[in-house]
Order: structure tokens, then C-alpha cells, then sequence
């Protein structure tokens, strides 16, 4: 179970009274609150000590039986991954590290000390060393750096009866084994064997005459989000990773696609307004001012543009007292109505939806949008303003500002991610704070500007 999977299961109610449990367990840490650790799934585990201050949630990991730490490593986020390994001594990083998969090892390796990988290493045999090399092998955000090496082959030229019994010997299965891959004397794969076929079809069949050969099959460098789009394309539970000769190497899992897709959607919430990188929320102030101050640094720089903008329209100002009152109202309608787009445009762009030929139409309807809404809500505060005022050119000083404020955010919800990803940079990086500086900006300038013109 993945920690996404545990807080489906953990209610909010539920969790909250753990945490209540183990606050009131903490003062004594006693045995009631070993015990009761114990019968908590890892990754429970791990979404508890992320809901903990720094001096509580030490104290709890010290009552965490040893052999359970690397698997709440693995399930903790990187932050507090990074705390826990902070108090660790490293024969007890050996020690957790050493009950991990390759896989699951690759996933912690780059929080851990070089020491402590190399003595690991050491530990490992021949086939575990050459699956954690290519597991660290594979960069970010790919298929190969997602999957697992555990999963259950056949040979094509045997009957079903001969896979039953071989499948009996094991343990157990494992986890989200919906189908076998089939391979032939050169471990080249074949095909899939659904488990559903296998139990529905007389076993006296060879497997070859139920395999399905045209099933999904993936590279480890394939692109993680296309392979994620796959798996809800098709209602996948897993699919063959190969080698560029066909060679089964691994497999990838319904369970390392949910939680890739949770992290890339919280990356992208982070990115969005200027984190750096995920936050622990218990985190030490310098270390969460180094991870805020610079897209605050940009902001600071726009906004005093915006403020020297106001400044040129001074007079302006002066002379009629209303224009303070509204040019807030239409900045911040632009801002909003940009941040609609921008982030229509990247999670468009996340998904694969976009390609480079179709820039200018969707430029040509978002901007068909942005004139709708600031037709409508352009003339209804072009009639409020009016209303208080009694002034109708000052409505349509109004009404007017909001349509090309409007239109301003969606260009630059558009250009922004479209820059962006030209020049190799993450179109979610920074958008909420750059395309908010574009309206408050422009909105200011559009109608200090038109105002100046039709009113002073």
C-alpha cells in the first residue's frame, strides 16, 4: 500500500484521533504507544509522522521497531525523509536500507550517504546490484525510474496446468499481479497470460494458444506522464517494461502511476506559486525561507512595477478620488481570469494534450473567452461603478478597462507556459506569480491610462 492508498483508507475523524492517541500516549512513551504503532501499516505510519512537529515526530520514529523503518522511509515524503535520516546513525541506515527492493532502495539512494550506498551495495547480490544500477540508470520522470523488478514469467511452450503448479510453490503473488508475461528460452517477451484467462481456460491448453500479444508494452525511457496516460486510457493494473530487443526487464504498476501522478499534481500546485520544492510544514524558518524567497524576490520586483505604474497616473488620481477605489477591482478580475488560463494551459500541457500546431487556435479561444466575460461583467460594473458614482464616462472607462484586462491575462496565459516550455523551462514554475504581475500591472496602466484620457 503506497501512502496515497492510506490516506484513502485513513478518514479524516480516524486520523485525527491517532494522532490524538499518540500526543496523549507521547508524554509517558510507553509500551501502549509501541504497541499501537505496531499494528499501523507503514504508510499510515508515514502520513502521521508528516502530521507531527519535529520533537514529537522524532519521538515517535525512535518507538518504530527497526525493521520497519526503510519501509516508512520510502513512504514518507522527501522532507521528512530528510529529518528522520538527519537522526540516524549509519548502521542504522544500513540496516533499514538493506530491507528494501532495488527498486525501493533507488527510490531513497539520493537522501542517503554515500557510505552508507556502498556498504549496501556490498550487501546485495549479483542480480540485486545490476537492478539497482539500473534503476539509479533511468532519470526522473521516466518509465524505467517508476518500475518494479518483481513480477511472475512463463514460458511460452509449457501448458496452463504447468503454470498452476509452479504458481502454487510461491508465497505469494506480487502485489497488483493482474496478468504473467509470457516469454520465450531468450527471456524475450511474447505476450501477457491474464490470470482471469488462466482460470476460465481448460489447463491441458498451451500457454501460447491464450496469450495476448498485442497487449500495452513500455521502454524504460518512456516518458512516465505518457505511460500515466496510457493506464487510464486503457484501465491498466500493470504492463511489461523491455529493452530495446524485447527483453523483459520489469514492470510497472497501477500503484507507482497513482502515486507518480499525486506527486506531479502536488509539484505542479507548488510550482505554481514559486515553492522550489516540496515543504515540510513543521520545517525550520531558514529552511523554509530558503525554499519561498526567490520567486518572493520576483514578486517584490513586480510589484513595485505596478506601483510606478500607479505613480505616473498620480494626478490623475488626485483629481478624481474614485479611480483608487476601482482599478483594484479590475487588476484583480484579470489576475483571476489569467490564473484560469494558465492553469488550464499547463495541466493541458501535463497531460500531452497540446501539440505545437494548435498554439494559435487555442490563443484564437481563449481569447474569444476573455472578450465574452469582459463584455458581461465589464458592463455590469461598468453600470455599478454609475451607480455610485453617477458618472457614465466613468462606467465606460470601467467596462472598457475590464475587456482589455481581460483579454491581457488570457494572452498571457497563453505566451507564459508557450515561453516557458520553449526554452526547455517548467511551464508551471513561477505562472501564478508571473501572469498575476502581467494584469495587476497592465490592468493598472489600461485603466489609469484610459481614464486619464476620457476623465481628467
Amino acid at each position: 500500500m503506497t501512502t496515497s492508498e492510506a490516506r484513502a483508507r485513513l478518514e479524516t475523524e480516524e486520523l485525527q484521533e491517532k494522532l490524538r492517541e499518540i500526543q496523549a500516549l507521547l508524554a509517558g512513551k510507553g509500551t501502549g504507544l509501541r504497541a499501537s504503532l505496531d499494528a499501523l501499516h507503514p504508510a499510515d505510519i508515514a502520513y502521521l509522522l508528516e502530521a507531527l512537529p519535529p520533537e514529537e515526530r522524532l519521538a515517535v520514529w525512535d518507538l518504530v521497531k527497526a525493521d520497519r523503518d526503510g519501509e516508512i522511509l520510502v513512504e514518507v515524503s522527501d522532507a521528512v525523509r530528510e529529518s528522520l535520516i538527519a537522526k540516524m546513525d549509519s548502521k542504522e541506515l544500513v540496516a533499514a536500507a538493506e530491507t528494501l527492493e532495488a527498486d525501493e532502495l533507488a527510490d531513497i539512494a539520493g537522501d542517503l550517504p554515500p557510505a552508507v550506498i556502498e556498504e549496501v551495495v556490498r550487501s546485495l547480490s549479483a542480480e540485486e546490484r545490476e537492478q539497482l544500477r539500473a534503476a539509479l540508470s533511468y532519470p526522473e520522470g521516466t518509465v524505467g525510474a517508476l518500475m518494479d523488478f518483481e513480477h511472475v514469467t512463463v514460458r511460452d511452450d509449457v501448458t496452463l496446468e504447468a503454470v498452476t503448479r509452479y504458481l502454487r510453490r510461491l508465497d505469494e503473488l506480487p502485489g497488483h499481479t493482474d496478468q504473467l508475461f509470457v516469454v520465450d528460452r531468450r527471456e524475450l517477451l511474447q505476450g501477457t497470460l491474464p490470470l482471469a484467462r488462466l482460470i476460465v481456460t481448460d489447463l491441458e491448453i498451451g500457454v501460447a494458444r491464450v496469450t495476448v500479444r498485442d497487449g500495452l508494452r513500455l521502454n524504460p525511457q518512456d516518458a512516465a506522464g505518457e505511460a500515466a496516460s496510457a493506464f487510464e486510457r486503457y484501465g491498466l493494473v500493470s504492463a511489461p517494461v523491455v529493452d530495446a530487443d524485447g527483453r523483459l526487464i520489469g514492470r510497472l504498476t497501477v500503484a507507482a502511476v497513482v502515486d507518480y501522478i499525486r506527486q506531479r499534481s502536488a509539484d505542479t500546485q507548488l510550482a505554481e506559486a514559486g515553492l522550489q520544492q516540496e515543504e515540510d510544514v513543521f520545517a525550520p524558518v531558514l529552511d523554509a525561507f530558503k525554499n519561498r524567497w526567490a520567486w518572493l524576490a520576483v514578486n517584490l520586483v513586480t510589484a513595485f512595477i505596478a506601483s510606478r505604474v500607479i505613480g505616473v497616473f498620480a494626478d490623475s488620481i488626485v483629481h478624481l478620488v474614485a479611480l483608487a477605489a476601482l482599478m483594484p477591482i479590475v487588476a484583480g478580475i484579470g489576475g483571476n481570469s489569467g490564473n484560469q488560463t494558465i492553469t488550464m494551459i499547463v495541466r493541458a500541457m501535463a497531460l500531452g494534450q497540446i501539440q505545437d500546431g494548435y498554439w494559435g487556435k487555442l490563443l484564437a479561444r481563449e481569447l474569444g473567452v476573455a472578450l465574452l466575460n469582459g463584455v458581461v461583467w465589464g458592463c455590469l460594473l461598468g453600470a455599478i461603478a454609475f451607480a455610485f458614482y453617477g458618472n457614465v464616462a466613468l462606467g465606460g472607462v470601467m467596462a472598457l478597462a475590464m475587456i482589455l484586462n481581460l483579454l491581457l491575462g488570457a494572452s498571457m496565459g497563453v505566451a507564459i507556459p508557450w515561453l516557458r516550455s520553449r526554452f526547455g523551462r517548467d511551464p508551471a514554475v513561477g505562472s501564478s506569480v508571473l501572469i498575476t504581475a502581467c494584469t495587476d500591472s497592465g490592468g493598472f496602466f489600461i485603466f489609469l491610462g484610459l481614464a486619464t484620457v476620457f476623465l481628467v
